[in-house]
């Protein structure tokens, strides 16, 4: 895809397994930043997903489509970031801040991708207050030993979650 003459691309890129009411936060608040937010949904094996990238793309579609915001588009990779921004005619891409733990693997990331192109640019929005403690992998966590998401997630994910949970089995019990 080609970027039109002054239409601003965003991409907002995450495995979001699942994705939380802090994602769809950030979605929200970026789709503002740009013409076009594209949610980039990626594979990272290295997180254990408890969904497969075709669940995971399934759940994002759904929950970008129940906010409404028609500058949003949900696009499935697995490449390089840098590459699927160009690939998708973005200059902006817009990650989320939770804590300082965040900002420092953030930052690092930001410098990498602008030593591969310097024409893209990093934006940091930062969560709402109320929404910052929430982790996806603290999402499944607290799922998998039965506790209560519902605070964290929408009702469509819960119910993705929780029947995941069936299936896997919970852990723990007293």
């Amino acid at each position: 895809m080609t970027q039109s003459t002054g239409e601003r691309v965003g991409i907002y890129p995450g495995t979001f397994d699942p994705i939380t009411r802090g994602h769809s936060d950030i979605i929200r608040r970026g789709s503002k930043l740009v013409d076009r937010l594209i949610i980039g949904v990626t594979t990272n094996p290295s997180k254990n997903p408890m969904f497969s990238p075709e669940e995971r793309l399934a759940m994002v579609e759904r929950e970008a489509r129940d906010m409404g915001l028609d500058n949003v588009e949900v696009v499935g990779f697995n490449a390089l970031l840098i590459k699927f921004a160009r690939h998708m005619g973005a200059t902006v891409l817009i990650r989320g801040l939770r804590a300082v733990a965040d900002f420092e693997y953030e930052y690092q990331m930001a410098g990498m991708n602008q030593q591969l192109d310097g024409t893209v640019e990093t934006v940091f929005l930062m969560a709402d207050v109320s929404l910052q403690p929430i982790a996806s992998k603290l999402v499944k966590e607290i799922a998998l030993f039965g506790g209560e998401i519902e605070n964290f997630v929408s009702a469509a994910v819960r119910d993705d979650v929780l029947a995941r949970v069936e299936k896997l089995g919970r852990l723990g019990d007293l």
